[in-house]
């Protein structure tokens, strides 16, 4: 495994696992396997209605708490300060922790949906830096969030984002979201990783992966790291997980980083912040 360290010290490993659809039992033997096969990341969310699962996988796995880390996130529709709080504590009994590694705003809010969107998202904020100060949370973060609403968030937060969890992968990778935030520290993490499997199939992503004797899967999560990029595939089978983990082996070059950085776009999931709640 590989790591990355946060702005604010923690260190989080490169290759996480996802945890998006994974419920009821599916869950929580998934959490299980894969802590069995060596991640140490985990990624869950308020929305995800598993988090209850995520914790008794957690338990049941038999490690240490310390040597676990733990992501939730704080769904859209929390944003304030009170209501914060309240999602933070639900979100912390169902998982039956006593703190959580990293917590982020799933989304922005935006002028679709809140009279002031810069004050929701700088409420929510102000919430999870007094959570953090308390001890409950380790790292404070975001996801989605464009340029427009990191500078508004910037504008009043005391605290800066340890990291923004966007939409990344072969067709669809936002260099400009990314630029603006490794310039200022902040770190980036990979969801769909895989393009919704609109990788699999591509010619030039399976010539590549042949040649380097790897799966599709493989190459796409090896150009996600190699840009400084953590990443969190999501998968239930055992198989997938063991493929998954087994990319810090080998590298590509920088011409096959400019190959796959310039693939036209595929993939693309149609959720965007600013268009909540339509799709495009």
């Amino acid at each position: 495994m590989e790591y990355m360290t946060l702005n604010d010290g923690q260190r989080i490993p490169l290759l996480g696992f996802g945890t998006y659809k994974a419920t009821a039992a599916t869950g929580v033997e998934s959490v299980r396997e894969a802590l069995r096969q060596g991640y140490r990341l985990l990624d869950t969310a308020a929305k995800y209605e598993n988090e209850e699962q995520i914790g008794e996988g957690i338990r049941l796995s038999g490690l240490s708490r310390k040597d676990i880390i733990v992501t939730t996130k704080l769904w859209r529709e929390d944003l304030g300060y009170a209501q914060t709080k309240q999602a933070f504590d639900r979100s912390l009994k169902k998982l039956g922790l006593q703190y959580v590694d990293i917590y982020l705003i799933h989304w922005p809010a935006n002028a679709k949906n809140y009279s002031n969107w810069r004050q929701a998202n700088a409420d929510a904020w102000r919430a999870m830096e007094e959570l953090q100060a308390e001890g409950k949370i380790k790292s404070i973060g975001v996801s989605n969030f464009w340029p427009e609403h990191l500078d508004a968030l910037l504008q009043t937060a005391r605290v800066l984002p340890a990291l923004n969890q966007i939409e990344f992968h072969p067709g669809y990778w936002q260099p400009e979201v990314v630029a603006y935030c490794q310039k200022r520290g902040i770190a980036i993490e990979s969801w769909s990783p895989l393009a919704r499997g609109k990788v699999f199939g591509h010619p030039v992503l399976e010539g590549l992966a042949q040649k380097h004797g790897k799966s599709v899967s493989q190459l796409c999560l090896r150009w996600v790291i190699q840009h400084g990029v953590s990443v969190i595939p999501k998968t239930t089978s055992p198989e997938r997980m063991a493929e998954n983990l087994d990319i810090f082996n080998f590298s590509l070059t920088d011409e096959e980083m400019r190959q796959i950085d310039h693939l036209p776009e595929m993939g693309f999931s149609g959720e965007l912040p600013n268009n909540w709640p339509d799709r495009v």
